[in-house]
């Protein structure tokens, strides 16, 4: 038997007692509440552990194309309250998202950084957009201690 359409009746009805269907749901779950093709910038739970992001996440922000940060506030405030002074020194709006829904597994996301409006960035992991800034500390902990030739012909005393 084919489906017929719902009246805007029988439609209303079944809003108010299941409530508004979503569009991607499980999509809008792993981005804190916003679609995939709004989303800049995404820090996991994980990565919030590595180490401090908050360089990138201004960087991000100062490009000027995402303005809304999505925090998951599911977390120790402690990890995330850092993250909140940078968007809030970069003027981007920021939202709490404390749904129980927002997980707080290593593989969960931490912070979204998302558009009003599509922008279809890619890549948006943190590790994948800003890659020198890791190879640039690991090269200056290479200066700082110097290699073996730094060593050989840079001695003290000299």
């Amino acid at each position: 038997m084919v489906k017929e359409k719902k009246s805007a009746v029988q439609q209303r009805l079944d809003n108010g007692v299941y409530g508004t269907p979503k569009i991607k749901p499980d999509e809008q779950r792993k981005y804190l509440g916003t679609f995939r093709e709004r989303v800049c910038l995404t820090i996991s739970v994980a990565e919030l552990h590595e180490k401090n992001w908050q360089p990138e996440l201004a960087a991000e922000l100062a490009k000027g194309i995402g303005k809304l940060v999505f925090v998951n506030g599911n977390l120790p405030h402690e990890m995330v309250h850092g993250y909140i002074q940078t968007a809030a020194k970069a003027g981007a709006e920021f939202t709490m998202k404390t749904a129980p829904e927002y997980k707080v597994q290593p593989a969960s996301l931490a912070i979204v950084v998302a558009a009003k409006k599509a922008v279809y960035q890619s890549p948006v992991d943190v590790q994948k957009r800003y890659p020198q800034q890791e190879n640039n500390q690991q090269k200056s902990n290479k200066k700082e201690n110097g290699g073996f030739l730094h060593r050989l012909f840079h001695r003290e005393g000299r």
